[in-house]
């Protein structure tokens, strides 16, 4: 199992394919190679959770750099895709008859943006 394949299962990736937004076209075509939707959430989790900085990102792991898992993750906050994403797994367990929601919780992470930061 690849740190990706951990980090973001097959169940998570289903529900979040629902959710997250058809990267943009570039009008003049060319550019590099998007990475795909399911490294990029992996990337993510993995900065969210090893207290690394995005620059730090070991990108060998994931494919993309720490500049894009960045992008997509500014570009995924303002689409609201976190909290779509929560509200459908919260759906998702309701339907499978889990505990009632007022009975979970969901950890979060806040990251610090620093501009010029070391």
């Amino acid at each position: 199992m690849t740190i990706v394949e951990r980090l973001v299962p097959d169940e998570l990736w289903e529900l979040s394919q629902r959710v997250v937004p058809e990267a943009p076209t570039r009008p003049q075509g060319g550019g590099r190679r998007l990475h795909g939707d399911w490294e990029v959430p992996a990337a993510i989790i993995f900065v969210a959770t090893s207290g690394c900085t995005w620059q730090q990102l070991p990108s060998a792991s994931f494919g993309p750099s720490g500049a894009t898992a960045h992008r997509r993750f500014t570009e995924w906050t303002r689409a609201r895709v976190w909290a779509r994403l929560h509200r459908l797994t919260l759906d998702e367990l309701g339907a499978r008859g889990e505990p009632a929601r007022s009975r979970r919780a969901i950890d979060s992470v806040h990251l610090r943006a620093l501009k010029k930061g070391s």
